[in-house]
């Protein structure tokens, strides 16, 4: 179980600030703080983005000193995210000599904050202007960082960093963007974003994150799944035993055209309105989602996720009914794990859904702990040099 920290969390209103030390570590075996990002000129080194996230106690420290509570959790950076963009990244890869400045610096950046390895985060390798050349000079660039790290972790006696990549699951950006089978040799996991399929940039409703394609779906529409893009993954070289199945802790809202029109692919007209903790139109947490009155809640049997809707407003979100139903199927198809997005978005404190603390989270371990008790784990053994078999 993989969980995404978000440091931008810390500015939410009320009961939804969300710091380190809100962190429930018995639910997650790993965590990743996002983000860093990378410096706009050479050499292309990692970069601090909150005024807090550095130095005595900030961020990183509170964050990665949690390993106190749990010794065996993993805390890993992640390096990239929307708003980043791609021009830095572009920099980044753009030689082996500027791709070498960012390796060899990121080794010294990670341990000196007490980091356990680097989670790659770009938005996208080949998309929203960063030219063709960065799919390939992409895998370059993993395959380097599994190199330098593998040889400091021998020459220094320490684990080796780990790692891994945040990855899209739209068939257009995968195929502009990522040499699957090559990078996925080098990674230790890969998180697929499975998630944001649909959303309020549409015209007609439709699920963030729905775990099947329903029939009445034709074309590319019948691409917008978790389903669908794992599958794709895996059978463009990618092992399953890598694959790390994201699960969405929000929902996509639309402002629905017409009141007595409210299932899928019902006409829209852009994002519902912002809610007061998130304050982005067209997104709700889901601690904002379970304190909505009024609405009617369906959950399709097809693509198994719930919506809620009125008589202005439609919002497709993960409930503990889809999550239990996505955590069975990533053990039926034997992937590695699930990794959530984002932990301030579940209702961490109990304060909201009179759920309890973490109810989206607690529901996804209790299921994959006990879906992991009926499944035959493959055993690994460590080899002479360190590595994993």
């Amino acid at each position: 179980v993989v969980c995404y920290y978000t440091n931008w969390s810390q500015y939410r209103p009320g009961d939804a600030k969300f710091i380190p030390s809100d962190i429930d570590v018995s639910l997650c075996d790993d965590l990743i703080f996002a983000f860093a990002a990378l410096s706009e000129s050479r050499p292309c080194t990692l970069i601090p983005v909150e005024w807090n996230d550095d130095g005595p106690n900030g961020m990183y420290e509170q964050f990665t000193s949690l390993k106190i509570l749990k010794p065996s959790l993993r805390t890993l950076l992640s390096v990239g995210g929307w708003s980043m963009g791609t021009e830095t990244m572009t920099l980044m890869l753009s030689t082996a000599e500027t791709r070498a400045e960012f390796v060899t610096s990121s080794i010294e950046y990670l341990r000196s904050r007490h980091f356990d390895g680097l989670d790659l985060y770009f938005e996208y390798p080949g998309s929203r202007g960063s030219p063709p050349e960065d799919k390939e000079r992409f895998t370059s660039l993993v395959q380097e960082l599994r190199a330098a790290y593998d040889e400091e972790g021998r020459r220094t006696k320490q684990t080796p960093l780990l790692i891994t990549a945040a990855v899209s699951g739209v068939k257009v950006i995968i195929d502009a963007g990522y040499e699957i089978e090559e990078i996925c040799n080098e990674l230790d996991s890969i998180g697929l974003m499975s998630y944001d399929f649909e959303g309020s940039w549409s015209n007609a409703t439709g699920h963030n994150a729905q775990l099947h394609a329903r029939s009445a779906q034709e074309g590319f529409m019948t691409r917008l799944n978790v389903e669908w893009a794992a599958d794709y993954w895996v059978s463009q070289g990618c092992a399953k035993s890598k694959l790390v199945i994201g699960m969405p802790m929000y929902g996509r809202g639309f402002t629905l055209r017409d009141p007595d029109q409210n299932g899928f692919g019902a006409p829209a007209d852009g994002p519902s309105p912002s809610m007061e903790y998130t304050r982005e139109a067209g997104f709700l947490s889901y601690y904002e989602i379970c304190t909505l009155s009024n609405v009617t809640r369906v959950f399709d049997e097809e693509s198994k996720v719930p919506y809620v809707y009125d008589e202005s407003v439609w919002i497709g979100y993960d409930d503990d009914e889809s999550l239990r139903n996505k955590v069975e199927w990533v053990h039926e198809e034997g992937l590695m794990g699930v990794m959530v997005w984002a932990l301030d978005l579940d209702d961490f404190s109990g304060s909201f859904c009179d759920q309890g603390p973490y109810p989206l989270l607690t529901t996804l371990n209790m299921e994959y702990n006990a879906s992991l008790s009926t499944v035959e784990q493959p055993e690994f053994t460590t080899s002479s040099d360190g590595t994993s078999d």
